[in-house]
């Protein structure tokens, strides 16, 4: 070839240019752009289904931002692996809503060690040295705060501080499954005559809190209040009750308060539920501080940063529905 590249110059070059990109750590962005991952615990939760188009949203506004999710599908091996090709992709920011909080910390530590700034959201992990922030809402508060108002409830139904309670709880490996329960029934200690009736493990979902509940109900003559630890599995409850004509037996608390027909705050107005306690989707705030970290090469987060709940009950929910 005259007054040119040979072929083999051709490929040489093509080769060379190829190396360059990787060995400049071409990500799967744009190269003036962001890639954003968020390692989602499980899609099929009406909480996280919010969280997710929140995010879609929100990072939306972003042209220069690439955003994707992946679905752990409440199973940690998943998540662990998800993380693992994030790690590959490395992303200006990983945003992780872990499914449990012991099996997901050193995954999250090696994401971290390997520069890639972490946001652990909403949950926990066992090791904070092993993400860069958290953003959360204080569970235990939101548990004690379910707890104070279950006692009015009752003194209210029993004239005085008196009733069983069914427990219908999430993973119990889950830093706010945990806390709901404990913030609640550190209240309950302080009054003898409220004791648990019942408990069941219904992973969060409304399926299995109607089938953990009803096998309860055939159990037990006498309930006072379900404490669902989040809206689905208080739902869950609800309809299980309703199935053997003894939903007017009982009340039922959850907690999440999500918008939408099928969220907390419209079931308080329809009278499913006695109230719910928000449960922020904390994806505002994540977006806010992810842009800082990812923009501001000065800008050093705090550790944690919360986001307040509100309690909702018939007489406020209707106004908050707006």
């Amino acid at each position: 070839m005259k007054n040119g590249l040979t072929i083999a110059g051709v490929v040489l070059l093509a080769v060379l240019v190829s190396v360059t990109a990787f060995a400049e750590g071409e990500k799967d962005s744009s190269d003036d752009g962001y890639l954003v991952i968020f390692s989602q615990a499980n899609n099929a939760e009406p909480y996280r289904a919010a969280q997710n188009d929140s995010f879609k949203e929100l990072w939306g506004a972003y042209p220069d931002v690439t955003f994707e999710i992946t679905d752990a599908q409440q199973d940690n091996s998943r998540q662990i692996s998800q993380i693992e090709t994030a790690i590959i992709k490395q992303p200006n920011l990983l945003i992780v809503a872990p499914n449990e909080r012991g099996p997901l910390s050193e995954i999250m530590g090696k994401a971290k060690n390997s520069g890639i700034p972490v946001i652990c959201l909403e949950r926990d992990i066992v090791d904070a040295n092993n993400y860069t922030t958290w953003i959360m809402s204080d569970n235990y508060s939101i548990g004690k705060l379910a707890g104070e108002y279950m006692v009015e409830l009752l003194i209210k139904k029993n004239g005085e501080p008196k009733g069983k309670i069914v427990d219908l709880r999430g993973l119990l490996g889950v830093e706010g499954e945990q806390k709901r329960f404990n913030g609640a029934w550190d209240v309950f200690k302080q009054y003898s005559g409220i004791t648990q009736e019942a408990e069941a493990v219904a992973g969060w979902l409304q399926s299995d809190g109607r089938i953990r509940m009803t096998e309860i109900l055939r159990a037990h003559p006498e309930i006072d209040i379900v404490y669902g630890h989040n809206d689905p599995m208080a739902v869950g409850g609800y309809l299980a009750a309703k199935d053997l004509g003894r939903e007017n037996d009982m009340l039922f608390i959850g907690v999440d308060g999500l918008q939408g027909e099928a969220g907390g705050i419209k079931k308080v107005i329809d009278g499913v539920l006695s109230a719910t306690f928000t449960y922020p989707l904390c994806t505002d705030k994540a977006v806010e501080i992810g842009n800082k970290i990812m923009r501001d090469s000065d800008f050093v987060p705090e550790k944690v940063y919360e986001v307040q709940s509100m309690m909702v009950t018939p007489e406020n929910a209707a106004e908050l529905y707006k």
